[in-house]
């Protein structure tokens, strides 16, 4: 578990700000944020106030990654690109979640090592990083601004015989009382753009190359839900709703999701990344080998 609870012995009176930027090496607004998260505590409780004077024994909750051996796919002094494989978060979702990508990064980097962007559990594929904080100033402006252009390779239900352009607004869901989805289209939604072109037709889906013009959450899988082409093994776009409630609910098994949804996992795959870095242009793509995971699928399907 990477989060521990570690104890301190303060022997005399201290300022509890004070204590957590000389032991932690960390910023006042660091150490504050430890406090308001509720990392410290004082005789099992939790410590809130961030003007308290701590004396005697005193808890904190620390983040110790944990390294499985996960290596980077390209290393640059600056940064690093990871292949995330399917079903691994790249962040902790709370103090009881596992190994996650995260751990991996600070193992090899150092606590100033950070992800510069987030692909969901499911979705395989390349991530980014920033091994410190000067490179991580100039890594995520890349994202805010679009300058890192990203492609990613999905198997689609049925065959898609042309390049599609769904340029279509996507507004995200803020009551979840009428339907369970994160996002959809809707016209007051926020302008949003995806190109689609085809790869390869396999035993009734289609491999497709789908590149997210904008960034919106969930782009490409409500995008490809709505001209129906749903996404292989997505059990939250293109399932009936109860379905996706269960799914949801972590009521759904497997067998019910392969038989609803074709596939285990979300068939999306983070291919590629192209950017420039300090004069330098660079297109790392993934190594993992997504097409041939999609053909074993399918040939897993249509039998011997």
């Amino acid at each position: 578990m990477p989060f521990v609870k570690k104890r301190f012995h303060i022997d005399r009176p201290k300022k509890l700000f004070k204590f957590l930027m000389d032991e932690f090496g960390i910023s006042l607004k660091e150490a504050q944020k430890f406090i308001d998260t509720r990392k410290v505590y004082v005789n099992g409780k939790p410590l809130l106030d961030k003007s308290a004077t701590v004396e005697g024994d005193v808890e904190v909750v620390v983040f110790e990654p944990v390294s499985l051996g996960l290596n980077p796919l390209f290393e640059h002094r600056d940064f690093a690109l990871f292949d995330k494989p399917s079903g691994l978060m790249v962040h902790p979702k709370n103090r009881q979640s596992g190994y996650t990508l995260i751990d991996e990064v600070k193992s090899l980097y150092g606590m100033e090592a950070n992800i510069a962007h987030r692909i969901d559990k499911e979705t395989s594929g390349l991530v980014l990083i920033s091994r410190d904080k000067k490179s991580e100033k100039r890594i995520k402006p890349l994202f805010e601004k679009r300058d890192i252009k990203k492609s990613y390779l999905a198997l689609v239900k049925g065959r898609v015989a042309k390049e599609l352009v769904i340029d279509e607004p996507i507004m995200k869901n803020r009551d979840f009382s009428l339907i369970k989805l994160k996002v959809y289209i809707d016209p007051r939604g926020k302008p949003s753009k995806t190109l689609v072109r085809p790869v390869v037709y396999i035993g009734g889906d289609t491999l497709v190359e789908a590149i997210p013009l904008t960034g919106r959450q969930h782009q490409i899988r409500v995008h490809l839900f709505h001209v129906k082409h749903p996404i292989v093994g997505d059990p939250v776009y293109g399932v009936d709703t109860d379905v996706s409630v269960r799914y949801l609910n972590g009521e759904l098994d497997i067998g019910e999701r392969i038989k609803e949804t074709g596939a285990s996992r979300l068939m999306l795959h983070a291919q590629s990344l192209s950017f420039k870095y300090l004069e330098t242009s660079y297109k790392i793509v993934s190594a993992l080998g997504f097409e041939r995971e999609c053909q074993t699928l399918k040939k897993g399907f249509s039998g011997p």
